[in-house]
């Protein structure tokens, strides 16, 4: 997998923590980068050991499922990519609280990064180099989040639901694209 094929997954599976970010800039009275670099730390911290923990699953289990690899990436990126797209347009109001403290940043860091367990997964069968794919996931997912608190304070909930979309999006693509690679179409 190329470089620029990790970086498009790392904005992906940053699209969830984007949008909460977002949320919590909107609950802040006055904009605090302290905040903003917490909720980025949070969110960065779990979406790169997410990845790496189902990277140790997916290789435990190599050997059983070598044969139908590209299935499982194309239906593990395809769910989650289709279902960022039903909360992009089917939810109603987030929670509202600025708190930033260790219970509430924990639950929203892995609630968001779930997902990046099975991309880890997927990694895993696709000989996926891991230092680079978790250095890479977190510094995305850390710069997203903190420009994410600026726009939530800034700009209110006008963009939570596109950065989902595009989310979505980009990870159907990468598992459809994986999926045409294994079969021998693209």
């Amino acid at each position: 997998m190329s470089g620029l094929e990790i970086l498009l997954i790392s904005i992906g599976l940053a699209m969830d923590a984007f949008a909460v970010s977002i949320c919590k800039g909107l609950s802040l009275k006055t904009m605090s980068w302290k905040k903003a670099i917490i909720v980025g730390l949070y969110f960065g911290i779990f979406q790169a050991l997410m990845p790496l923990i189902g990277y140790f699953l997916g290789a435990t289990f190599e050997g059983v499922v070598t044969k139908i690899d590209h299935w499982i990436a194309f239906i593990l990126l395809g769910t989650i990519g289709i279902n960022m797209l039903k909360e992009a347009f089917g939810k109603d109001e987030e929670n509202q609280n600025d708190s930033v403290d260790f219970k509430t940043m924990s639950i929203l860091a892995l609630a968001t990064s779930i997902d990046a367990l099975a991309v880890g997964i997927t990694f895993a069968f696709l000989k996926v180099n891991m230092i680079v794919a978790t250095i890479m996931i977190g510094i995305v997912t850390f710069a997203i989040c903190v420009i994410g608190v600026k726009i939530g304070n800034k700009f209110g909930d006008k963009y939570e639901r596109k950065a989902e979309v595009v989310g979505g999006l980009i990870l159907i693509f990468m598992g459809i694209k994986i999926l045409l690679e294994h079969l021998g179409i693209i």
